[in-house]
């Protein structure tokens, strides 16, 4: 580890429901009132930016899923700063960022990050930068018709979007093409500021029984994906999808090369049952094995160069 990242606070994201079930993983937070608490448990402990699907709160009778349009976009907006306001009254500092709008018919959108935006609220948003196969397995190898679909004219509009709004992109890489689209943008002066990288490594069970994608959670995974990154100076996070984040090599090594921590109960398939306050947690302890210091949300704020509010 260099003087530089040893001095370099840790970023901990702590992504605290996705579409993760509670038979799964029976403290993920659903309602209201649990992901506030639980943005807060998480907040308490060390995370300094919380990610949250809706859960069960409602938008037109749909939870994540209310239709298109922008009418729409400010109705699923209201339903995520019914919960960020009773956060941010307790943490103000706090970043909190949203997922897109699912359809029941597996397209999205993000017509809700204008208003967000508009609320003063909102400094993060995010971007998906490619497409990738979502399967389940059927006689031992992957089946199913679903891609989860981002065009190279969808990421332009997500990313246009956030730098016109001001907003901070989470780049979630669930592929190695989804990191060299990023690179491209960087590389031509057009991706937002305030960007950083989330590396989605992916273990051979997948998530919730479904199939892999992109790279395993190993070092030379891990260091694939850094000589892309060489150079760029991008923010980046290790994650872990279908295990154990802070139980794994890959953590300790990401953090000794100068990276961030991305966890919760989205991804989470761990052996046993823990709460998103308690990864977040052992995420302090394993930053302070590896010398590093946990950064504030105003530490988040100054290293990844968020426009103001």
């Amino acid at each position: 580890m260099t003087a530089a990242w040893s001095a370099r606070p840790v970023i901990i994201e702590a992504a605290i429901n996705g579409a993760t079930p509670r038979s799964r993983q029976p403290h993920v937070p659903r309602s209201a009132d649990e992901i506030v608490a639980d943005a807060l448990a998480c907040l308490d402990v060390g995370a300094s930016i919380i990610h949250h699907h809706l859960g069960d709160i409602q938008v037109d009778g749909g939870g994540d899923r209310g239709g298109e349009g922008a009418s729409n976009g400010r109705r699923v907006a209201e339903a995520y700063l019914s919960v960020w306001r009773r956060v941010l009254q307790v943490r103000p500092e706090a970043l909190l960022y949203p997922t897109f709008n699912f359809h029941d018919d597996a397209s999205h959108d993000h017509a809700h990050f204008e208003p967000l935006a508009a609320s003063g609220l909102s400094r993060l948003a995010l971007s998906d930068p490619g497409s990738v196969n979502l399967a389940r397995w059927r006689d031992g190898v992957p089946a199913g018709g679903f891609v989860y679909t981002n065009s190279a004219d969808t990421v332009a509009d997500q990313l246009d979007t956030c730098r016109r709004l001001g907003l901070g992109p989470a780049l979630a890489i669930y592929e190695p093409g989804f990191l060299r689209t990023a690179v491209a943008w960087h590389r031509a002066g057009r991706l937002p500021a305030g960007s950083m990288v989330k590396l989605y490594l992916c273990h051979d069970r997948g998530a919730f029984g479904g199939t892999p994608f992109g790279l395993p959670p190993t070092r030379t995974a891990l260091d694939a994906y850094l000589e892309v990154l060489d150079g760029t100076g991008l923010a980046w996070a290790v994650s872990v999808v279908g295990g154990d984040v802070t139980r794994e090599d890959v953590a300790g090594y990401a953090l000794d090369h100068g990276g961030h921590l991305h966890l919760g109960l989205e991804f989470y398939d761990g052996d046993r049952h823990p709460t998103n306050a308690e990864l977040v947690a052992e995420a302090v302890e394993l930053c302070v094995a590896h010398g590093r210091p946990v950064a504030s949300s105003a530490d988040t704020i100054a290293m990844l160069g968020l426009p103001p509010r």
